[in-house]
């Protein structure tokens, strides 16, 4: 090999050499430095340490920016999650016209007008709708909460108006041409039965609202139910009652209160039923034994009117002569309407001497009473038959009267008996056929009364009275 050529070689072996001494030397400074890393097994102690430096390095990459941003993936992976989309509510076209309800509820102590002002609709054309056949007397009787609905033009024209003219009764007016075209939609409704219950803290009307009945039935309980049994001026906090009603429901909406089909009143430890039932296509309320809670005859013909005159011998006030008063006398103002003690024929209507203007009724079973001194007569002739409670007469001083009264006698057989004081005679109870279908009926509305009352008056367990008439 010639000379020159050897340069290159040795050159090489000297780099070579070089590069061991380096290593050997790194190594084994390295290896005085950390003698426990060249170890074959480590101590605990390394193994924390490790740990230790894993932990802070993974930090700093973590916070210094850039070191962030050299450990992000070059892709980053999305997830997608499909949601579902509200559905678009879209607005009934008005009376076919393409144009869209505006609905507006009727606010307490807002009137017609003032609705129809509010929407921009003049009162040209709110009178216009009135004069249509059956709207003046729904629209003039609106409630607060009822709801109006105006479909309005471009220009503000109304093009169309709805309004529920009954319960079960939606009108739809169109306006085209100055004319109204109406239509009529039936609304469908339900009738469900619900028992309620409450117990009397201030007043017996503002519990029955808390309860839910309307007015309208408080006043069946207290005029037709448990007129003749309580007093409900003695009504006191902590007396209680329960109903069994009617509700009208429509599209899922509780409309008003029906009838009453079962009620009770606990007052004075006593509890008292009422059941409806129908006998002779009349709506009667029954005690739980089929006993009506009606009673056959009224004391008093005229609600609140002051004694003036009781039964007995007296001296005349015109003839000035002791004679027999064969009835009570009632005054009360001119005009005042007088009802019908009991169920009853007319038996006569017209003038008798010094009765003046009289009506006299047969209630059968030979009991008869007589009302004398009416100003006029109801409208009533004779052989009628009208209801206990109807207005047979008003109160007037025709006849030998010093002033407005009502002469009232009640006859048994033809023989006079004081009113305030005659035994009167209970009405028939159900018997036979009629007896075994109340029962029928009575039944579950008890039982649902029962099981109302059991949960919300656990601890409360008043005694029972019989349900009598006294």
């Amino acid at each position: 090999m010639p000379l020159s050529e050897h340069g290159p070689v040795r050159k090489q072996q000297f780099h070579d050499r070089l590069g061991i001494l380096h290593d050997t030397l790194l190594h084994r400074t390295l290896r005085q430095r950390f003698p426990a890393a060249f170890n074959t097994r480590w101590t605990r102690r390394h193994w924390v340490h490790a740990s230790l430096f894993a932990t802070l390095g993974a930090l700093l990459a973590t916070i210094v920016p850039g070191f962030s941003s050299q450990l992000q993936p070059a892709s980053q992976l999305h997830a997608t999650l499909p949601l579902s989309l509200p559905p678009l509510t879209v607005r009934a076209p008005a009376a076919g016209q393409g144009h869209q309800w505006d609905v507006v509820q009727v606010e307490s102590g807002q009137t017609l007008g003032g609705v129809f002002e509010s929407m921009g609709v003049s009162s040209q054309t709110m009178h216009q709708i009135l004069e249509q056949p059956g709207n003046r007397e729904a629209l003039t009787r609106l409630r607060p909460g009822a709801e109006l609905a105006f479909a309005l033009g471009e220009d503000g024209a109304l093009q169309g108006f709805r309004f529920d003219r009954t319960p079960s009764q939606r009108v739809e007016l169109s306006l085209v041409g100055g004319k109204i075209h109406e239509k009529v939609l039936e609304r469908a409704t339900t009738t469900r039965v619900a028992v309620t219950s409450a117990e009397i803290d201030s007043s017996l009307y503002a519990a029955g609202r808390r309860a839910g009945l309307s007015p309208a039935s408080i006043a069946v309980m207290t005029d037709d139910i448990f007129k003749y049994d309580i007093d409900f001026k003695d009504v006191q906090p902590g007396d209680r009652f329960s109903a069994v009603v009617e509700e009208t429901w429509r599209e899922g909406e509780r409309i008003g209160g029906g009838r009453i089909l079962a009620a009770t009143f606990t007052t004075g430890g006593k509890t008292y039923t009422g059941f409806r039932f129908e006998r002779d296509g009349k709506t009667e309320y029954f005690t739980q034994d089929g006993r009506p809670l009606k009673k056959s005859f009224i004391r008093m013909p005229i609600p609140y009117a002051r004694l003036s005159s009781t039964f007995g011998a007296r001296r005349h006030p015109v003839l000035g002569k002791m004679r027999m008063h064969k009835g009570v006398d009632y005054a009360a103002g001119t005009g005042t309407p007088i009802m019908a003690a009991g169920d009853a024929k007319v038996q006569f209507v017209g003038q008798q001497r010094g009765y003046g203007n009289v009506v006299i009724l047969d209630h059968g079973r030979g009991h008869t009473t007589l009302y004398a001194h009416m100003s006029r007569f109801g409208k009533i002739k004779r052989g009628q038959q009208v209801a206990q409670g109807s207005v047979i007469g008003y109160v007037g001083s025709t006849g030998l009267a010093t002033g407005p009264h009502l002469h009232y006698e009640f006859r048994v057989n033809g023989v006079h008996r004081n009113p305030l004081s005659v035994t009167m005679p209970p009405p028939a109870p159900l018997a036979g056929a009629e007896l075994a279908a109340f029962r029928a009926q009575a039944a579950p509305a008890l039982a649902r009364i029962e099981s109302m009352e059991r949960l919300m008056y656990a601890s409360a367990t008043p005694a029972k009275g019989s349900g009598k008439r006294g």
